[in-house]
């Protein structure tokens, strides 16, 4: 069977803390597009894992991928397990925590059992438990407090990645401050691209600066979404490099990408939809 493992988007993030353990306190609005890496799982003996995809080549196939630390949390259910690699790794938009939610819910599917808790979801990575709901959800503390938002209109969108990968323990140590406002409530009744992208740009992601002095990269592709016809916001997703810019139609958000895509042959460019 597959199991879809869509990309995350981080609307905002603002970054409104620390422990003293050293994780980070977020505040996140966080949808999903409808384009993403594809795991799949067959039953067998024992456990085996396989990579294919254009994206296959730099990805590990030993226990340190996520996907093969994620079937380890559900001792008793081997199976074959193949990712076919669409996402670009490091990027700010979950691939690998996406890619391990996928294979505990196929997983689960597949055996019958129950998911793991969500104390050892956490323990994959701050992004799991969020990526196994694959819901709209405001994520906060360290990404285990997981509230549902009032319902979001669909965003035609443009996910643009420079082909540049980034620690994200070097983005939040670039942090200029880490006690920043939380988000405001998310409003009822935002009914299209506008009124969201309007609230939007109210609110921030607060890795965007630090991530935009690593990567200088990250200027030039939000400077070149934003000048775009009809591009409502353009803002970095998670702790980057990839880049979203924001559309009123599905029509807006396609021509957009047309007309970047030739812009340099490192760049990954593709229209979707975040719901």
């Amino acid at each position: 069977m597959d199991e879809a493992a869509p990309a995350k988007v981080n609307l905002a993030l603002h970054v409104t803390g620390r422990r003293a353990d050293g994780y980070h306190l977020l505040d996140s609005l966080v949808v999903f597009a409808d384009v993403g890496d594809v795991v799949s799982v067959a039953a067998a003996p024992e456990t085996t894992f396989a990579v294919t995809g254009l994206r296959s080549a730099a990805v590990p196939v030993d226990g340190s991928n996520l996907v093969l630390k994620a079937a380890a949390l559900m001792p008793g259910a081997p199976a074959a397990i193949t990712l076919e690699k669409i996402l670009p790794a490091s990027s700010g938009i979950g691939g690998g925590s996406a890619d391990a939610a996928a294979t505990l819910r196929a997983l689960a599917r597949l055996h019958h059992r129950p998911l793991p808790p969500r104390d050892a979801l956490l323990a994959l990575g701050a992004d799991v438990p969020v990526c196994v709901g694959g819901q709209a959800a405001r994520m906060s503390g360290i990404g285990e407090d997981l509230a549902p938002v009032p319902a979001l209109p669909p965003l035609p969108a443009v996910l643009v990645n420079p082909g540049v990968a980034l620690s994200t323990p070097e983005v939040f140590r670039g942090l200029d401050c880490r006690e920043n406002p939380p988000m405001g409530a998310v409003p009822d009744g935002l009914t299209d691209a506008v009124a969201l992208a309007a609230w939007l740009m109210a609110q921030r992601n607060d890795l965007e600066p630090p991530a935009r002095r690593l990567a200088p990269e990250i200027t030039q592709v939000l400077t070149q979404l934003a000048a775009l016809p009809g591009c409502l916001l353009a803002r970095m997703s998670g702790s980057g490099a990839t880049c979203f810019g924001l559309f009123g139609t599905d029509a807006a958000a396609r021509a957009a990408a047309e007309a970047l895509a030739g812009t340099d042959p490192d760049w990954w460019v593709v229209p979707t939809r975040l719901a």
